[in-house]
């Protein structure tokens, strides 16, 4: 049984859609959490709600000195994060459904730095704007509705769920050298993918 249970974050928002949802701990050995918009998108923003957020916190809850907002919040402006993964040298990649519905496409493979704004709502795919960061890779208009990832080498492997696939994307500097598709359609929705003990 489980006991002693301790709240060490709240006032997440939720919703019926776009809730986020990984959580893992990182190479610097903090927590990191993966949030969703709760279906608001204009909160992905804002800094002060952890909603549309990577937020970063010690295991009992406290804010890390170098996180940039003196809160929970490690960057902004995403729409609905699904996985986390850490390169060789530490860095911090993440995986991120784009819109939905009959325009739905432009999910995201992003590069995560400390304070950086990733822009959703106000951009998408391929576009820029002055302050925020363009996604390393995008579906296009297709759906990858990505998840869990994980490192092997220098090749990010990544989950999808509509796209009933596992993604291959080859990393040189910092930059999505190629894409590949593996078991598509072989298994259905891949929730998650994992680098066991054994190196497989």
């Amino acid at each position: 049984s489980l006991i002693d249970e301790k709240i060490i974050l709240d006032k997440i928002p939720g919703s019926s859609n776009h809730n986020g949802g990984r959580i893992k701990f990182g190479s610097d050995g903090f927590l990191y959490i993966g949030t969703g918009d709760a279906q608001t998108p204009s909160q992905a923003q804002d800094k002060n709600t952890l909603g549309g957020k990577i937020l970063r916190i010690t295991k009992n809850g406290k804010i890390p000195n170098d996180n940039p907002f003196g809160n929970a919040v490690y960057s902004y402006g995403h729409r609905n994060v699904q996985g986390f993964a850490w390169d060789r040298n530490g860095n911090l990649w993440a995986t991120e459904h784009g819109r939905s519905g009959v325009l739905s496409g432009l999910d995201e493979l992003n590069f995560i730095e400390n304070g950086n704004n990733y822009g959703w709502p106000d951009i998408q795919g391929n576009e820029t704007r002055n302050g925020m960061q363009t996604s390393r890779k995008n579906s296009g208009n297709t759906t990858w509705a990505p998840s869990g990832a994980a490192f092997v080498g220098d090749s990010l492997f990544f989950s999808g769920l509509r796209g009933q696939a596992l993604y291959q994307a080859i990393i040189k500097n910092n930059r999505v050298a190629d894409l590949k598709e593996h078991f598509k359609g072989e298994f259905g929705r891949i929730r998650e993918a994992i680098l066991g003990p054994d190196g497989f």
